[in-house]
């Protein structure tokens, strides 16, 4: 009998119990959903319209628009700061303004961060920081890209040092990723003072023409230290660095522009170092004749053209993602095709001062050069330039050191490096531009090309200078060993005997050459002398 009084309450409890297990699950459940909806709507409604006012979008549309439909995953939604000075106990910031996780673009992994302005201006604190840290170090690990979407009004300065710490915390996971996963950063809002040196060390800033912005120091800091009036989409905007600096790499018109050409940016380049490039399928035949370079490449040495016909006319579909479209435009460098296999290319352009080699042309092509070499796409190089910008400006600013870096980014590269000496190649210029002498795989020359010390009226005047003094008629003299100099030097035929150029090509010929000489260097295995670091002219 007492058994079963004892067995009776058991069952009975057991039941009970159970409900209150289900209804306990119910009510956390409910708590999440709370926690979770507080966190999704960021800085709250007002501040929604005052972000959607200004023409950005938010950070989780930001996302939305970027990664494929459905496959964001956020991490670490439910941190919160910590800080309990000036005010801060009272401050429920969701997200604590930045918005982490991973998704997929084109079903290929990223890994992204997208700074919620809406929320305390997006300005980084420590728990901030560690967010974006976290992420950084997992697509490391994994070996997928980092995106970045920059909107922050800077470090909070309620947290003091903690904020300071975490963007030393990021820049040294920045430089610890380099050349190991793309890092993208795209500006779309303000970016000032420390904030701006993450970007800066990662591979490709993109900005947005009417609200991103990117300085050290703002103009109201700049008046009063220096005195100067300036606004603050002159001093860091868009055009600014995408024409002036260099800092940007791409711009757009709006958020969705640069969100855009971030997917195109990627479809080019691998997921880290240990891979190669994706491989689109194209209708281009790779043995198409390239004809029309007959008509694009002038008689005249001295007359201008784009280079930028001559690549769109060679490469897969005629399609070509510029980088640094606006600055340095004596240099073109980009992505493109070549039989569904991407291909850096770096090209100068005599469109733009006759396509000399310059400052900024020589930091433009070395850091692509790096960033291809870097990240196993091989590099297509047109020769068309007559030497290194002269002049005092030019010396007293660094040419020396930063042409420099040129010749230093192809002796170190490692992938195939196939160039094409199109016109002039003359001096110092010739050499840095990829030729044999720095390891290029393949050399080709097209009959219009001059390789040269120098070009042939300067030359001419120097090695001939007493015959032209002397002579009755100095000019027609003159004439004559200019003429002579083109005829013994100014070709493609010397430097060919000297096996310093391949082969000299029909122009119509020069895509399926081009194409034939990619697919043999394919397997190519090159290696650097054992060492910690080189030391690049800085």
């Amino acid at each position: 009998m007492k058994g079963k009084i004892y067995k009776l309450p058991i069952r009975f409890c057991r039941v009970k119990y159970q409900r209150m297990i289900t209804m306990s699950i119910e009510d956390k459940l409910k708590e999440l959903s709370k926690r979770k909806s507080i966190v999704m709507k960021g800085g709250g409604e007002e501040r929604i319209k005052a972000q959607h006012s200004k023409g950005k979008l938010t950070a989780r549309e930001r996302i939305d628009k970027l990664v494929d439909a459905g496959s964001f995953v956020e991490i670490n939604a439910l941190m919160k700061h910590r800080s309990t000075e000036l005010g801060m106990d009272k401050k429920e910031l969701p997200g604590d303004g930045v918005v982490t996780g991973y998704g997929t673009i084109d079903s290929r992994l990223v890994f992204i961060f997208s700074q919620d302005f809406t929320v305390m201006g997006g300005s980084l604190g420590e728990i901030h920081a560690e967010k974006i840290c976290y992420i950084m170090d997992q697509a490391r690990k994994i070996g997928a890209p980092v995106i970045g979407l920059n909107d922050s009004g800077g470090a909070r300065i309620q947290e003091g040092v903690d904020a300071l710490r975490g963007y030393g915390e990021i820049f040294y996971r920045n430089t610890i990723s380099s050349g190991v996963i793309p890092q993208i950063t795209a500006i779309l809002g303000p970016c000032a003072g420390g904030a701006v040196y993450s970007p800066a060390i990662g591979d490709f800033i993109l900005m947005s023409k009417g609200s991103s912005m990117m300085f050290i120091t703002g103009p109201q800091v700049v008046k009063a230290v220096t005195g100067e009036e300036i606004t603050p989409l002159e001093l860091g905007g868009a055009l600014a660095h995408s024409q002036k600096s260099g800092m940007a790499h791409m711009i757009g018109e709006n958020d969705e522009e640069v969100l855009d050409l971030i997917k195109d940016l990627l479809s080019y380049i691998p997921s880290n170092n240990l891979e190669d490039p994706p491989i689109v399928e194209m209708s281009d035949d790779p043995l198409r004749k390239t004809d029309a370079l007959y008509e694009m490449i002038p008689d005249d040495p001295n007359e201008p053209y784009d280079v930028k016909d001559i690549i769109r006319e060679i490469v897969d579909d005629g399609k070509f993602l510029e980088i640094h479209p606006y600055f340095a435009r004596n240099m073109v460098v980009g992505f493109a095709r070549m039989d569904g296999r991407t291909v850096g290319i770096v090209a100068n352009n005599p469109a733009h001062l006759a396509g000399v080699l310059d400052i900024d042309c020589s930091d433009k092509g070395s850091g692509f050069v790096r960033f291809c070499d870097a990240f196993n796409i091989p590099i297509l190089t047109f020769v068309d330039t007559p030497g290194y910008m002269p002049g005092v400006q030019q010396e007293h600013s660094g040419i020396i050191r930063h042409g420099a870096k040129l010749l230093y980014a192809y002796s170190e590269a490692t992938v195939p490096l196939i160039t094409t000496i199109v016109r002039k190649a003359y001096g110092g210029a010739y050499i840095a531009m990829a030729s044999k002498h720095l390891r290029a795989d393949h050399v080709f020359a097209l009959p219009t090309a001059e390789i040269a010390v120098m070009g042939p009226e300067g030359a001419a005047n120097i090695i001939f200078k007493k015959e032209i003094k002397t002579s009755e008629d100095s000019e027609k003299t003159r004439i004559e060993k200019i003429k002579e100099y083109k005829e013994k030097f100014a070709n493609p035929y010397r430097a060919a005997a000297r096996g310093y150029v391949d082969d000299v090509i029909d122009p119509g010929d020069l895509r399926k050459r081009i194409i034939s000489a990619l697919k043999i260097y394919e397997s190519k295995k090159e290696s650097l002398p054992r060492k910690k670091h080189g030391n690049i002219p800085l």
